[in-house]
């Protein structure tokens, strides 16, 4: 596990949402949880087959994860060890953004310092 960066997967909407507001609050699913979902490096193509195959028009943000106050590390359904961030952050946390482009078999093309 890399603990410096984490990775963020929502759509652009919310992305540009977010740059509006300078504030990143969560997806839907986050918002439900009561946390902001994140993956490791690691995790970002598994995270993307699982829970958005076939899902056009997203981003791929790459955050800081030193400055992000309330990130916990806790163990998923699977038993993996996922971040998860127990409050808003503020956009300046992200480092990098990356467009994730769907490919014909409904998977996305992740970037390739990524995989």
């Amino acid at each position: 596990m890399n603990f410096d960066f984490v990775y963020k997967i929502c759509t652009k909407s919310e992305w540009n949402d977010a740059k509006e507001n300078k504030i990143f609050k969560g997806t839907s699913l986050d918002l439900k949880d009561g946390f902001i979902h994140f993956s490791d490096i690691n995790q970002v193509k598994q995270t993307l087959n699982k829970f958005y195959l076939n899902q056009p028009n997203l981003v791929l943000l790459k955050v800081d994860a030193l400055k992000l106050q309330k990130l916990v590390w806790e163990h998923s359904s699977s038993g993996d060890m996922f971040p998860h961030l127990y409050s808003d952050f503020d956009i300046d946390c992200v480092v990098k953004e990356y467009s994730l482009d769907l490919k014909e078999d409904g998977n996305h093309k992740i970037p390739s310092e990524i995989k």
